[in-house]
């Protein structure tokens, strides 16, 4: 007689409107088995986990676990039942602590007194074990993107106040702020925890560690399950053609030498509210049509860095100059002089999700002559130049509404393709009879002819993590466009903890720790392992305090 599977879903249908994420999905989980989840945003990955944890509950279909159903809609069964969820996007209560947010929800509200010491304990001894150092104390505001998902993770690894440790451990791109060395730590603790009868369903875009720790692959596609293959002996083209639907090429990188220096930091100082500086005597330049990555583990400075460059914070000491001449921290003026911004938390900061999309593609330029009169915002011409960001850059999901689409609607990958095209695609010129002749063809990339505005083609693309949680379809394109950009003349500085992503985009690769910088040296000088030290800061001097 066959025992049950672990888990167990039957059918499961969600309908969001006239959107049907999931269609009659039916799959199995096994003791002891890791299966890999994939598809492009917008498949139904988190929609399915979602049913499974009880935060949505199913128009139809079914889920048992070890052979019982599993009630719908409540998390709290799901919990009892003894399945663990890291969410894509966070979960986190910003006002408390990273301690208090381990402990929600593990402790009855009659308990005469918190077993905070208890709990401290355990959440420090899991955070050793894993390689994901955390504050306990922390106030999860402060934190970075990275640092929270860090606590997501770690929350699904506590086990303390459950009856029961995780027996289906879900993980949604575990790996996204982990060196490479915490990383195959972590892949050993999983082997060790699946070998103990732990089953995991497995999500990332990330192919090469898919095939790593998974024993099965299953691929979503449009809601529907459009397959379900073995990990051992498959083809990563083909399982990317599987998730997107066609043959995902490459970016190709064009060779072209360094222009002139657009970017430039000597001594950069910024002080922050501890004892150490954020930034701590940073030098950095970059020329015009390269590419310098910093790498680093999220919470090493790299956020202070992008503020710095996106015009928002000023710095405490040293220079900065962009096209040899120093610029106030001011954002307009950083975009004004040519600054395209791509930030790290799309959601949060990148756009204004109950706004429609066409309100969100003017959201930096709203005042520039090209959409506004008199204080006034010019529709017509907005709409139109939303439009062509979204035939452009491939912004999908907007069929039903167009460019009035709410912007909270689009996935994860089409909301950063409209924060790309935004910040790369050129205003239009304003028809005014008075603003005089053209002042020639446009530029040979980036949009139409620029008027009088004093809107500038990009000079300086500061790029944060730009493809965080993106499918690998929408990561080929977000490449390929930087790539683009930075042939036809511009200069990127690429933050990104996805080593992947650095190796095929940089020219030059610095590491940032504790505030400071390595010297930034060529792509091929630099080996996965001696970068994973030099995140953890135990190898690679730290970059001398004049230009790089």
């Amino acid at each position: 007689m066959t025992s049950a599977p672990l888990l167990r879903l039957q059918g499961i249908a969600k309908r969001f409107g006239a959107l049907l994420a999931n269609d009659g999905i039916s799959l199995d989980l096994e003791r002891g088995e890791v299966l890999a989840l994939l598809g492009e945003n917008g498949a139904g990955k988190s929609t399915l986990v979602s049913i499974l944890f009880g935060h949505y509950v199913a128009d139809a279909g079914r889920i048992e676990v070890d052979g019982r159903p599993l009630p719908p809609g409540q998390p709290a069964a799901a919990l009892a039942a003894g399945i663990g969820m890291v969410h894509q996007h966070f979960t986190l209560a910003d006002n408390l602590s990273v301690l208090d947010n381990v402990m929600l929800g593990t402790e009855p509200l009659w308990q005469p007194r918190s077993r905070r010491r208890e709990a401290r304990a355990a959440l420090l001894q899991t955070a050793a074990r894993f390689g994901l150092a955390v504050d306990p104390e922390a106030r999860v505001a402060a934190l970075s993107v990275g640092e929270r998902q860090r606590v997501e993770i770690l929350k699904a690894l506590v086990s303390f106040g459950r009856k029961q440790g995780a027996r289906i451990l879900i993980l949604d791109e575990p790996t996204a702020v982990l060196t490479p060395q915490e990383s195959a730590s972590l892949f050993d603790t999983l082997g060790q925890m699946v070998a103990a009868g732990l089953a995991v369903i497995f999500i990332s875009h990330k192919l090469d560690e898919v095939l790593r720790v998974s024993h099965r692959i299953a691929v979503l596609r449009g809601g529907r399950l459009v397959g379900v293959l073995p990990a051992a002996g498959a083809d990563k083209a083909l399982i990317a053609e599987a998730m997107v639907g066609r043959r995902v090429a490459p970016p190709v990188k064009q060779r072209r030498a360094a222009g002139d220096v657009v970017l430039q930091l000597q001594g950069a100082v910024l002080r922050g509210d501890g004892a150490r500086p954020l930034l701590d005597g940073v030098a950095l330049s970059l020329r015009a049509g390269e590419v310098l990555a910093i790498a680093g583990v999220a919470g090493n400075g790299q956020q202070a860095l992008a503020e710095v460059l996106s015009g928002e914070r000023a710095l405490d000491g040293g220079t900065l100059q962009l096209d040899g001449r120093p610029l106030p921290a001011r954002p307009r003026e950083w975009v004004a002089a040519g600054v395209a911004r791509i930030p790290e938390d799309r959601q949060a900061v990148g756009v204004v999700g109950d706004l429609p999309l066409w309100e969100n593609a003017l959201l930096e330029r709203y005042a520039a002559p090209a959409f506004a009169r008199f204080g006034l915002i010019k529709r017509r011409v907005a709409r139109a130049h939303a439009a062509q960001i979204v035939q452009r850059f491939d912004v999908r999901g907007t069929e039903g509404g167009g460019v009035d689409t709410v912007t909270r609607g689009l996935s994860g990958g089409n909301m950063q393709k409209l924060i790309l095209g935004r910040a790369l695609m050129s205003a239009p010129r304003p028809r005014s009879t008075a603003a005089g002749p053209p002042r020639g063809p446009g530029p040979a990339w980036g949009g139409p002819a620029l008027g009088p505005a004093g809107d500038t083609p990009p000079r300086l693309i500061v790029a944060n993590q730009p493809t965080w949680g993106l499918d690998i379809g929408a990561v080929a394109y977000v490449h390929q466009q930087l790539l683009d950009a930075c042939a036809a003349g511009r200069a990127l500085l690429l933050i990104s903890e996805d080593l992947d992503e650095i190796f095929a985009l940089a020219d030059r690769i610095a590491v940032m720790h504790q505030g400071r910088l390595t010297a930034a040296r060529p792509r091929d000088a630099w080996t996965l392992a001696e970068i994973g030290l030099a995140m953890a800061g135990t190898a690679a001097p730290a970059e001398p305090r004049h230009a790089a």
